[in-house]
């Protein structure tokens, strides 16, 4: 199975609203510098400077300097911990909906 720790620290990251839509808006943009972020999110500049650095601590988030700016993007395989240890359920979810469709068969042939 997956390690917990590496997928409790994307299930944390993940967690708070304001950081999961700036995860969101980082997936939609290619790279965005956090006075961009700051004007879509309705925080504090210090606030998406925060989020910013716990979705990078969970490998969700890249960073690139250029001149006195950084641009940030996000990076979808920081995701992996998630779908694996979602991938290790996937059998047991099968069964259960194999299950749920026969069912339905037999009260709606």
């Amino acid at each position: 199975m997956v390690q917990a720790i590496a997928i409790d620290t994307v299930l944390r990251a993940l967690a708070d609203p304001t950081r999961r839509a700036v995860f969101e808006r980082l997936a939609r943009s290619e790279e965005i510098n956090v006075a961009e972020l700051t004007r879509a999110s309705g925080v504090t500049q210090g606030a998406v400077s925060q989020h910013l650095k716990a979705l990078k601590l969970a490998g969700l988030v890249a960073e690139r300097p250029q001149g006195r700016k950084i641009f940030y993007r996000a990076r979808p395989e920081g995701l992996s911990p998630l779908f694996d240890w979602l991938e290790y359920y996937e059998s047991f979810w099968r069964e259960r909906l194999d299950t749920l469709h026969d069912l339905l068969k037999e009260i709606d042939p």
